[in-house]
């Protein structure tokens, strides 16, 4: 029987099983998971939002694949007042590099910037410059490079601050507590 589980992924924790660190948060620390279930994807540590476990192989090919460009949806906040100019290039697709080293055109993707989104604080906040504002901006991408959206706005000028994916397809973290795992 497949089972398949969507958590907002809490600032810190792995997404994966195996401590590399006493220290570390990893997703078990969060959920009792049955042995047979494995992260869709990644989330890096230092992101926040919706991840997807599941035992169903063809789930895991439907978002993994990228035959299928599965939309992904981020909120993110950046330093800086991001500029019309950015988005643009954003949109467009820029060129990163890639863990390989080598390097990537982004996909054209949908960016604009949006309100600060009604979500709970940072623990621990991000670090904030009294004399540099802050935007909030929602990207959605087809592709998932390692630590890509990063990347991309690094790439126009503006450091991430905060990264949440909000979305994957159709299923969101909306109604959600930082830390709440579903079964779906």
């Amino acid at each position: 029987m497949y089972k398949t589980y969507k958590i907002y992924k809490p600032f810190g924790v792995l997404s994966q099983f195996t401590k590399e660190h006493e220290s570390h948060q990893v997703l078990g620390d969060l959920f009792d998971f049955p042995k047979d279930v494995y992260p869709i994807g990644r989330l890096d540590k230092d992101s926040e939002g919706l991840l997807l476990l599941s035992n169903d192989k063809s789930l895991t090919d439907k978002l993994l694949n990228p035959k299928h460009k599965l939309a992904k949806t981020y909120w993110v906040q950046v330093e800086g007042s991001l500029t019309e100019e950015a988005l643009q290039q954003l949109s467009a697709g820029v060129t990163i590099k890639v863990k390989t080293g080598k390097y990537h055109d982004t996909l054209p993707c949908e960016v604009s910037i949006i309100d600060a989104p009604l979500i709970p604080e940072r623990d621990p906040p991000i670090r904030e410059r009294k004399t540099v504002p802050t935007t909030w901006a929602s990207i959605t991408i087809s592709e998932g490079k390692n630590r890509q959206v990063r990347k991309m706005f690094a790439k126009v000028g503006f450091p991430v601050l905060r990264l949440v994916r909000y979305a994957i397809g159709e299923t969101s973290i909306d109604g959600m507590d930082v830390g709440e795992v579903v079964s779906v």
